[in-house]
């Protein structure tokens, strides 16, 4: 089996983005500070909709996200981020001291959960791992890496420290998509894994949104949409096609 080298990579870069955006915070101008927030949401959206052309079943990817929303807001899987990031917060304001410069808790864990999604649940960091597991490539995690360690630096010039943990979850999402590939892609058709990319297109469009200040998205209940759509794929273009 071959190493993941795009799965260590991307997780690297995120890690020391993370840290170089908290060092330099106080050096970058506000305006910036302000400004790229709302250019890299806007990226997020634009990447979200060119993975949307993609939709080949729009009834299945349709309720797979409200059926995925369902379970999150069952399981709270919002509150558990923010929970997690609670948890995580409190050593690392002891290690370092100034955590971020976002005063608002509220619009802190809006802007943290946002980028978790993002970094961890995005479309192209999901294909990008399948598709090392299956081809050894891993020039798509490799491309992904230079927009994530700006992003890191940027959202950590606000929230501190803090955005460099975001690199754990995100290296066993990776890793776990990564090694489950040869058992998971063989099962699935090429209207399956396009009805796939399609539900993370509109989850990284919502992510957009909702960094960008416009709406605030519940997007990390939306996340078992992801797990749910490609079996809803199947079944809709078998039964119902």
């Amino acid at each position: 089996m071959h190493l993941p080298v795009g799965v260590i990579v991307n997780c690297f870069t995120v890690l020391i983005g993370g840290l170089v955006g908290a060092l330099l915070g106080n050096k970058i101008p506000e305006r910036l500070r302000t400004a790229l927030p709302l250019t890299l949401g806007l990226a997020s959206m634009v990447m979200g909709i060119s993975l949307t052309v993609e939709l080949k079943t729009l009834p299945a990817v349709v309720l797979s996200l409200i059926l995925g929303s369902i379970i999150g807001e069952i399981f709270k899987l919002e509150k558990g981020i923010e929970h997690c990031a609670t948890l995580v917060q409190k050593p690392i304001n002891k290690i370092f001291k100034d955590t971020g410069r976002i005063q608002d808790p509220k619009l802190f864990m809006e802007q943290f959960v946002g980028i978790v999604v993002l970094f961890c649940a995005s479309g192209t960091g999901i294909f990008g791992a399948f598709n090392e597991g299956m081809t050894g490539d891993p020039s798509i995690l490799l491309t992904k890496s230079f927009l994530d360690f700006f992003t890191a630096a940027i959202f950590a010039t606000a929230l501190g420290f803090i955005v460099m943990t975001i690199a754990v979850p995100q290296f066993f999402i990776l890793l776990t998509l990564f090694l489950s590939a040869s058992f998971i892609v063989p099962m699935t058709d090429a209207t399956m894994i396009a009805d796939f990319t399609a539900t993370g297109g509109i989850i990284m469009i919502a992510t957009g949104f909702r960094i960008c200040g416009i709406k605030s998205f519940p997007i990390a209940n939306m996340l078992p949409a992801l797990l749910i759509v490609m079996p809803l794929s199947h079944f809709w273009v078998t039964v119902m096609g």
